[in-house]
């Protein structure tokens, strides 16, 4: 068995350099970890983070409209009182803060969300108020038939 020249067996000498030294590389395995974890939990609690008030919507056999951006979206509760997101709105006040929610002015899309125990009447009344605050892109929200 030969012997290294000036050591043990097997082992070797670097030249010109530390012995142990510091490791100048970012390891990016744990941080990847956490962005996929991260994007996993968001990914399953996105759809849950509708913002409003909850409502026991109608049942319709309708097919989903696809839009790109998110619409400005009013809720009518079984009693009658509308609310954006979740400030409650008197009927005067449907229009200016639909107009202040608005980015393209009067073109912005509006759902119309009522509870399925709330008059009809009272829904017409609301989309009555908001077509004659100059919004034509009004829609009414069902959920999907389960049938």
């Amino acid at each position: 068995m030969g012997m290294a020249a000036g050591g043990k067996a097997g082992t070797r000498r670097r030249r010109g350099g530390r012995r142990g030294g510091a490791i100048n590389e970012i390891n990016m395995t744990p941080f990847i970890d956490v962005v996929l974890v991260l994007l996993i939990i968001f990914m399953v609690a996105a759809p849950m983070m509708t913002v409003g008030v909850p409502l026991d919507l109608p049942q319709s056999k309708a097919a989903p409209l696809n839009s790109d951006t998110k619409p400005i979206t009013l809720s009518i509760r079984q009693t009658g009182q509308v609310f954006l997101g979740e400030d409650e709105l008197s009927d005067d006040t449907i229009v200016p803060k639909l107009t202040e929610a608005s980015k393209a002015g009067t073109e912005e899309r509006v759902f119309v969300r009522g509870d399925k125990r709330v008059d009809y009447g009272r829904v017409a009344q609301v989309m009555a108020i908001v077509t004659g605050g100059g919004f034509r892109k009004v829609a009414l929200v069902t959920e999907p038939d389960q049938r």
